[in-house]
């Protein structure tokens, strides 16, 4: 099974996008500014580069992360490999995972299977992260759903795009 690399660095831009989608002042940005305790002052400072590059790596490692709970055939492979024998040709551990990949790697390989696993990621991942950290903030129910709303529809959408060529 090979790695999609374009897919996976491509997919990794999704946070960015949506993230200057979502918290434009014309969507959620003045309403998280407000629930953030933030003023426009306050977020010009920061070095932007640095801020977009780490947020882009970690958007490798979301979509890394993600291409493992939406690809079920990397947990086949995880599976097999793990016996010695996997790296050997014709071995009967190596023919009865080619005979599997042969009948079902395509399975569940669509944008809307990875999309559905985003979300559940983004509900049983995403939310309780923030809300705790919101809880412990004391942060109120606005910030914790602006900033659910983000990662759920990002995690879609990057679920959606490894699933579907990764």
């Amino acid at each position: 099974m090979m790695t999609n690399l374009i897919a996976l660095f491509g997919s990794a831009i999704i946070p960015l996008l949506v993230g200057a989608i979502w918290y434009s002042p014309k969507v959620f940005g003045n309403a998280w500014m407000r629930a953030a305790e933030k003023t426009k002052e306050s977020l010009e400072s920061g070095n932007m580069l640095i801020i977009f590059g780490l947020t882009y790596i970690l958007g490798v490692f979301l979509a890394v992360g993600l291409s493992t709970v939406t690809n079920h055939q990397a947990g086949l492979m995880q599976l097999f490999a793990t016996h010695p024998d996997f790296a050997i040709d014709g071995s009967d551990v190596k023919a009865t995972f080619d005979s599997i990949m042969t009948a079902y790697g395509d399975r569940h390989r669509t944008f809307g299977h990875g999309a559905a696993h985003g979300g559940l990621a983004a509900f049983f991942f995403a939310l309780p992260i923030i809300a705790i950290v919101a809880l412990f903030e004391r942060r109120g129910a606005k910030y914790i759903g602006i900033h659910f709303g983000y990662w759920l529809v990002t995690m879609i959408l990057v679920g959606g795009v490894v699933c579907h060529f990764m």
